[in-house]
């Protein structure tokens, strides 16, 4: 398997934890979206796209968030099919799950290692673009002076 192209999709905003998105093609044939570039209290790493989980209300079958505590359809409480707050917290079920994710440390560290080249690649041209254009604003404002 290989990675034949990473496209990145920079995040505006220097206070945010989530950097970009990345596309990711396999072998030509294959592709994941909605990969994540998030700096983490370690450094960049990737997640891979997920999707919210949904608790069915075993009043009216409407899903509903993880946790909720009434139905968003018939306001039936759903506070009685939860967990206790005295459970374990590593038990508790989480509000998001992978749709799709690499079985191996390998092929997690293979992954990874393509879509932050990509996105310092893509910061680069950025910064290296925003810098090249003030500098050709500012020789247009000399001449006009």
């Amino acid at each position: 398997m290989e990675i034949t192209e990473v496209r990145m999709f920079l995040k505006e905003g220097s206070d945010k934890k989530l950097k970009a998105f990345a596309t990711v093609t396999f072998d030509n044939c294959f592709v994941v979206r909605d990969m994540k570039v998030i700096d983490g209290n370690k450094g960049l790493f990737v997640a891979m796209p997920s999707r919210k989980e949904r608790e069915i209300c075993p009043k009216c079958g409407h899903k509903n968030i993880v946790r909720s505590k009434y139905c968003n359809q018939c306001g039936g409480s759903l506070e009685s099919f939860q967990k206790l707050p005295s459970q374990d917290v590593t038990t508790r079920r989480s509000e998001h799950r992978d749709i799709a994710h690499p079985i191996t440390l390998e092929c997690r560290e293979y992954i990874q290692k393509k879509v932050l080249e990509a996105y310092q690649s893509e910061k680069q041209k950025g910064t290296q673009s925003s810098s090249s254009s003030q500098n050709n604003n500012s020789g247009i404002n000399n001449q006009m002076a």
